[in-house]
């Protein structure tokens, strides 16, 4: 799980709008931290948020809290020996976090081939050497973050890529993170999924 398995073709970074930045962001880093274990440098980064962005609060901005509370409480070695519990373990980990797991109960299934035929109409290809199949969690939240970025990219595009391999299933993944046996730092991170995905569910359905 410690790498992405899609690239893109060239982005030419925009201009964002304000939403736009935080958006992209936000997909960015729940990738970032379900793809590897955050090191000390990623840990700091969020224990560096701001006093005025971890004031307490409920919804997105209460989910940004609970994850920079949980950096500064957790340390590398044991958030990386929580990662290994929750997606590794001895042949598998309490969580699977694949689209076709989650959809079907298998993995390599058909809503995978589905979305082999969608990244390849965007552009995107499959990164030589990589063995996870490209319904990771992570590559699919990296994939929105590209998509958020390009200019070529109109928002129907992003809805309906979400709509088809995203929102079908990562409620179910994100709370299932957040009840996790083992989960410390990581339920705040399904905490922040689960609340920017709702968000995300709600704005992008009003271009319906």
């Amino acid at each position: 799980m410690a790498s992405s398995v899609t690239e893109a073709k060239p982005i030419y970074i925009k201009e964002l709008e304000p939403e736009d930045r935080a958006r992209s962001a936000t997909y960015a880093w729940l990738a970032s931290l379900l793809r590897k274990a955050p090191d000390e440098s990623v840990l700091e980064r969020l224990r560096a948020l701001s006093e005025h962005d971890s004031a307490p609060a409920a919804g997105l901005p209460g989910a940004w809290v609970s994850l920079k509370l949980a950096a500064d409480h957790g340390d590398a070695d044991s958030i990386n020996d929580e990662f290994h519990q929750l997606f590794i373990g001895l042949g598998r980990g309490q969580l699977v976090p694949f689209a076709s797991w989650y959809l079907t109960g298998f993995l390599m299934e058909q809503p995978l081939g589905r979305l082999r035929d969608d990244l390849r109409a965007l552009g995107f290809e499959r990164q030589d050497g990589v063995r996870e199949p490209e319904d990771h969690v992570a590559a699919l939240l990296e994939v929105m973050a590209m998509l958020v970025q390009d200019p070529e990219t109109p928002l129907e595009a992003q809805r309906k890529f979400f709509s088809d391999h995203i929102s079908t299933w990562i409620g179910r993944f994100f709370s299932d993170l957040e009840a996790a046996k083992e989960a410390s730092f990581y339920r705040a991170v399904g905490r922040l999924g689960s609340e920017f995905c709702n968000v995300e569910t709600k704005g992008l359905a009003m271009l319906v």
